[in-house]
């Protein structure tokens, strides 16, 4: 896997802090949090991003909210997001799904289910060509 770029967007501290930590078993992974989607547009803004995980439920602006608006941004339509929420529905997924999300698990997260998606979403193989042009996958 190339070194990539990630994005960690959850209002709560000790669930950033429960996927980072998940995430640093990939050495590879360059790890920024938010703690809504208003910081995480910000963020994304001012740098560029191989990966978002986003919760649903969050002050400011939601989950759901910040798909809808990252979608329609030409700079990170193809970006892969995976919601992590606590909403179990089938409608609620859907909704994430239809609205741009690629992935969606629910709350409590399983760590080996969290590093098998990530590494999924970030193999360049799975990745549109113009994403994944120029990645040095030997790293």
């Amino acid at each position: 896997m190339y070194r990539a770029k990630v994005l960690v967007v959850d209002d709560s501290p000790t669930m950033r802090q429960f996927i980072v930590f998940a995430l640093k078993r990939l050495p590879q992974l360059d790890i920024d949090e938010a703690g809504d989607g208003v910081s995480a547009l910000k963020q994304l803004s001012a740098a560029s991003y191989d990966l978002l995980l986003t919760d649903i439920n969050m002050p400011m602006m939601d989950g759901l909210k910040l798909v809808s608006l990252i979608r329609n941004d030409t700079n990170y339509s193809q970006l892969p997001i995976l919601m992590i929420t606590t909403e179990g529905s089938e409608v609620t997924r859907e909704k994430a799904l239809s609205l741009g999300a690629t992935e969606y698990i629910t709350k409590p997260l399983q760590t080996a289910r969290l590093i098998e998606i990530v590494r999924r979403l970030l193999d360049p193989e799975n990745r549109p060509d113009e994403a994944a042009q120029g990645l040095d996958s030997s790293v």
